[in-house]
């Protein structure tokens, strides 16, 4: 039987989670159908880099600007945004640790395999977002600390595309009309795909991403994925995406919940103890860009191994129109995979 639609189920460790989440957010903010209905992601089978903590990866980090530091007070979630003033979105989150040793952190946290839970690490930001109309759109940001890139001419991820600490920038996100799922949208790199709710490979009736091996990409059906199709300053056939069925992890059980308003731009934690200020930090999540000079930089067509951390989900266009990222093409939504 092919490797993706071998038949899997939710085990009953997990379930139970999910239905004390859905107990924990009743009367809340964060509908029901954004839980049931919520994607679940199957890691690649060799990726060495799984979901991360946000709060260990700023604890393992230092701002810097222009590879200076900035500030030398511990930072945490909370108060994450203050550094907007010591530079603004040129702030870069810096790795502490020499990133040549792949410290410990970088690896986060594999999810258990009864629980599908990525246990003591908050990998995964939800935000609930109401366009009108009886039009909600979920967004579910995934976190990994290190971006290795993805796999070039045939061998392992030469990260040619590769941040040196993080990955905030790919997300699903799924367009609710009176609560009922539509479309998802499937982020990969700069752009991504999306479906009608009906067409991606489905578990308990959730649909079904796959987190392509060290770029995290989101795509809707395993396989080798030509970055070209996609980009076409990447040259055909040089460099792929892989995604398999590798551990399946649940976001929903390890995240931080949040509503935004389009009207007044803020956020609104789901319950009120959740840290928000981080989500309004201008800088970026990950070290600045190397240098070609400096050690361990090197080119690839064109493009660099290390290159700068992406800023966080403030910046993933949660008031788009459309369920594609604005990209100046039409937004196509596929109806078959």
């Amino acid at each position: 039987m092919n490797d993706s639609i071998k038949p899997v189920s939710i085990p009953r460790e997990s379930i139970a989670l999910s239905d004390d989440l859905v107990r924990v957010l009743a009367n809340t903010s964060i509908p029901e159908y954004v839980i049931k209905y919520a994607p679940l992601v199957f890691l690649d089978k060799s990726d060495q880099f799984n979901p991360s903590d946000l709060s260990a990866h700023v604890a393992n980090t230092h701002p810097t600007v222009d590879f200076s530091p900035v500030d030398i007070t511990p930072l945490g979630l909370d108060g994450l945004d203050k550094l907007n003033d010591l530079g603004g979105e040129e702030v870069y989150l810096t790795s502490t640790e020499s990133l040549d040793t792949i410290p410990g952190y970088l690896h986060g946290q594999a999810p258990n395999k009864k629980t599908l839970q990525t246990e003591n690490a908050v990998s995964a930001v939800i935000i609930v977002v109401e366009k009108g109309d009886g039009v909600v759109d979920a967004f579910y940001m995934y976190f990994y600390t290190f971006n290795q890139g993805p796999s070039a001419i045939g061998k392992d991820n030469i990260a040619f595309v590769g941040t040196p600490a993080d990955r905030i920038r790919e997300h699903n996100m799924i367009r609710f009309r009176d609560g009922m799922p539509t479309v998802v949208w499937y982020s990969q790199h700069e752009y991504g795909q999306a479906f009608l709710y009906y067409a991606p490979e489905k578990i308990g009736g959730r649909p079904i991403a796959y987190s392509a091996k060290g770029s995290h990409a989101n795509y809707a059906f395993a396989g080798k994925h030509d970055l070209h199709d996609d980009n076409d300053q990447i040259p055909e056939n040089i460099a792929f995406d892989h995604t398999s069925r590798g551990l399946l992890w649940d976001p929903t059980l390890s995240a931080y919940y949040y509503t935004y308003s389009l009207e007044t731009k803020r956020f609104s934690p789901v319950p009120e103890e959740t840290p928000v200020d981080y989500l309004y930090f201008n800088g970026r999540w990950g070290d600045q860009e190397f240098a070609d000079d400096m050690p361990g930089q090197s080119s690839f067509h064109g493009f660099h191994k290390f290159t700068g951390g992406p800023q966080g989900p403030w910046f993933k266009h949660l008031d788009r129109e459309d369920v594609c990222l604005p990209h100046g093409v039409p937004c196509e939504v596929k109806a078959s995979l």
